[in-house]
């Protein structure tokens, strides 16, 4: 390809990135940071030791632990057994290879895709991996993010490079101003459920638009995490200077003569005019309204003024049938009104500071439902930190919430942070599979602003008749 040739934002940085090239191969790709966490780099680090070698470039990989934390008493031993060996055994491993690690009790610990961004180590034009599928958050930067299985997170370990086919691209566009009540979130359950959870198969997605022109930084990590939920491989955003203010002063972010320079470089990465993507698809801003999911993937959303359709996009009838059965829900049946159980305001995709801004705004000098269980539980040590200097913190309690320690939770129920079987849950998370948030619980996917206002009624509710 000619350099003259007009690139999206995508193929300039992978193209940058290619280490070797072959005809109907797989590309020999860079990767510029490797986010590692307790639960897929145990067997990676095992691989290495087995064949007698280091990790190639140790400073370019962090690690955390977050995924099955306990996000209560974090300064006590871990109870959870399986949870215990795993943290311990990451800790093993990186004083064995020289990896940075932020263990339970580090102040810069949390979700690896919360801490990355807040730290400044992610940045735009990277290639970023990580052992998990929602990797694909960095990309709001402007960077090629996305998740890697186990062995290729040795692969990575090893020589700091991986084998990966170009994946195809796709462009989606929102345009026009968000209405009330209408945030990230929204938009992101509101795509998957025009496209389905499958709409995105073999792409790398670039969102565009005025409307995502004028989201935060964290708004655009919301979007982005949850490309993956569309089957995509990633989901990136054009860095621009919502970006660069955002990173400027961040811990481990260029300063001074490598700031100038990084900023020279970082103005380069927007899609060329007349560059050809793959497919283009546009919405309107003003279609998006509070959005939720009734079924078992995120796919199945609809508008909270919406009825639940007679079929899902992309689905069979037989979908739909086992969807709604382990919901315990019915065609053509208003969500508005319906009775839940618990709320969960957290995980890499809605637990940074401006969420848990938002939600305690909207509580302040409210209570919640008596019969609800509330967990608000933050992305990161700083989040928390943030949160209570902010004096959130109080809000909260006030308010009848559990504020809890940074961790996963109640996301993937790795760790104590389980719900009941046959309870209903309405969750900021990014996922609402068959027992995802413990065996039998039921999920329904909504934004911070929407999961307040069930937590105050009981019930899910449309927050524009709240605000």
């Amino acid at each position: 390809m000619s350099s003259t040739t007009p690139k999206t934002l995508f193929e300039k940085i992978w193209d940058k990135h290619v280490v070797q090239y072959k005809e109907g191969y797989p590309d020999v790709l860079y990767i510029d940071r490797h986010f590692i966490h307790e639960v897929t780099s145990p067997q990676a680090f095992d691989g290495l030791r087995k064949r007698g070698i280091g990790v190639a470039k140790p400073k370019q990989t962090i690690a955390t632990a977050d995924h099955n934390v306990p996000t209560k008493n974090q300064h006590l031993p871990i109870q959870e057994l399986l949870s215990r060996h795993q943290v311990d055994t990451l800790i093993q491993n990186c004083d064995e290879f020289g990896v940075e690690l932020y263990g339970l009790g580090h102040e810069k610990q949390g979700i690896v895709h919360v801490i990355g961004p807040e730290l400044g180590i992610t940045l735009p034009g990277m290639t970023i991996v990580c052992g998990d599928s929602h990797t694909s958050t960095h990309g709001a930067f402007g960077s090629i993010a996305f998740g890697i299985g186990t062995s290729q997170v040795e692969q990575v370990l090893a020589t700091q490079s991986i084998l990966q086919y170009k994946p195809k691209t796709m462009r989606i566009e929102i345009n026009g101003e968000l209405g009330r009540g209408v945030v990230s979130k929204d938009i992101i359950l509101f795509i998957i459920s025009k496209i389905s959870a499958s709409g995105g198969t073999g792409y790398f997605v670039e969102y565009a638009g005025s409307a995502i022109e004028s989201l935060s930084m964290e708004a655009r990590m919301t979007i982005c995490n949850m490309s993956i939920e569309m089957g995509a491989r990633g989901g990136m955003i054009a860095p621009d200077q919502t970006t660069f203010d955002y990173i400027e002063g961040r811990e481990f972010a260029p300063k001074g003569e490598a700031w100038e320079e990084a900023m020279a470089y970082w103005s380069t990465l927007k899609t060329d005019e007349g560059a050809q993507y793959d497919k283009v698809i546009t919405f309107d801003a003003k279609d998006i309204e509070p959005w939720i999911t009734y079924g078992t993937n995120p796919g199945m959303g609809i508008g909270i003024s919406q009825e639940i359709p007679e079929l899902a996009v992309n689905s069979t009838e037989k979908d739909m049938e086992k969807a709604l059965g382990y919901m315990g829900l019915d065609k053509n049946q208003l969500l508005k009104g319906k009775k839940i159980d618990y709320v969960f305001i957290g995980s890499c995709t809605n637990s940074r500071i401006e969420d848990l801004r938002m939600v305690a705004e909207f509580v302040k000098g409210k209570k919640k439902a008596n019969d609800v269980n509330v967990w608000i539980v933050p992305g990161s040590k700083k989040v928390e930190a943030q949160a209570i200097a902010e004096g959130l913190d109080k809000v909260f309690t006030e308010a009848g919430f559990d504020l809890r320690q940074p961790g996963c939770s109640a996301c993937l129920a790795m760790n104590e942070d389980k719900v009941p079987e046959g309870k209903y849950c309405v969750s900021t998370s990014n996922r609402n599979f068959e027992g995802r948030q413990g065996p039998g619980s039921r999920t329904f996917l909504v934004s911070p602003l929407m999961a307040a206002a069930a937590a105050v009624t009981g019930e899910i509710t449309d927050v524009r008749e709240m605000i």
